[in-house]
């Protein structure tokens, strides 16, 4: 039964995608201002009702100007459960620009690739400074990678550099903080906690395959107070007042 379940919730998402992606594919041709991101918005939150991700909010989270999103990283299943709140384009790797339908998904929604390569690096750079100029917002893991989400890694502080682009006014910075309260219907325990979070050598199918059987998850977003950073502020230090923030007030009751 519980496979039959995955299996139709493949079902819908696939005619659900194929339905918003197209749509959007064509909407970016002619605009991708600010509501270029009202259709992801509106997938993300779709997914989010067929797969049986809950979303709770603390905070507020800030829309009406341009920000740097900031927050630890659990798994691939966080991308939906943010894009479902926030308007904003995600930063990623650029191996997933690659990967079969998720890197077509992620040009759909506007993704920042990086790359980890220094020889792209400059690349990079130029298209996140037009990203910046456009005034789009960017969502940011400094991680890394994601991990069980019982504790913040070691962030990295190169990419806080966008918070200060060269030739425009620094860029505030929210911080937010995901947790995982329950998976399947139960309590974590560090089997229902891998349902949701993705890390190490874990594999996409067979993780997605058995999170698609379980009821699904609650997650919640805690979103902190704006940080502004200082003319000339040393990124590091920056990158520490943002991890020390998001590491007390992970798993806080």
């Amino acid at each position: 039964m519980k496979k039959f379940i995955a299996g139709f919730k493949t079902f819908l998402i696939a005619i659900w995608t194929i339905l918003i992606a197209t749509i959007q594919s064509l909407f970016l041709l002619i605009y991708k201002g600010k509501a270029s991101y009202v259709l992801p918005r509106i997938w993300h939150k779709g997914m989010c009702k067929i797969i049986g991700l809950k979303v709770q909010i603390r905070g507020t989270p800030v829309h009406e100007k341009q920000l740097i999103y900031i927050s630890n990283h659990l798994s691939y299943l966080d991308i939906p459960v943010i894009g479902s709140v926030l308007k904003a384009s995600f930063i990623g790797k650029d191996d997933i620009a690659g990967w079969p339908i998720i890197g077509h998904l992620a040009k759909a929604q506007q993704t920042a690739f990086i790359s980890r390569t220094s020889r792209n690096a400059k690349k990079v750079a130029n298209a996140l400074d037009v990203m910046l100029a456009d005034g789009k917002s960017l969502i940011l893991f400094p991680e890394g990678t994601s991990s069980t989400g019982e504790t913040v890694l070691p962030f990295k502080s190169s990419l806080f550099s966008i918070a200060q682009p060269k030739n425009l006014p620094v860029i505030p910075i929210q911080p937010f903080i995901i947790d995982l309260i329950d998976a399947d219907g139960k309590p974590l325990t560090p089997q229902t906690r891998d349902y949701y979070a993705w890390y190490a050598d874990m594999e996409f199918a067979p993780h997605i395959w058995i999170f698609m059987q379980t009821k699904g998850a609650t997650v919640r977003l805690t979103f902190l107070d704006v940080i502004t950073p200082k003319e000339g502020q040393d990124r590091k230090e920056l990158c520490r007042i943002v991890e020390e923030q998001i590491s007390s007030g992970l798993n806080r009751p």
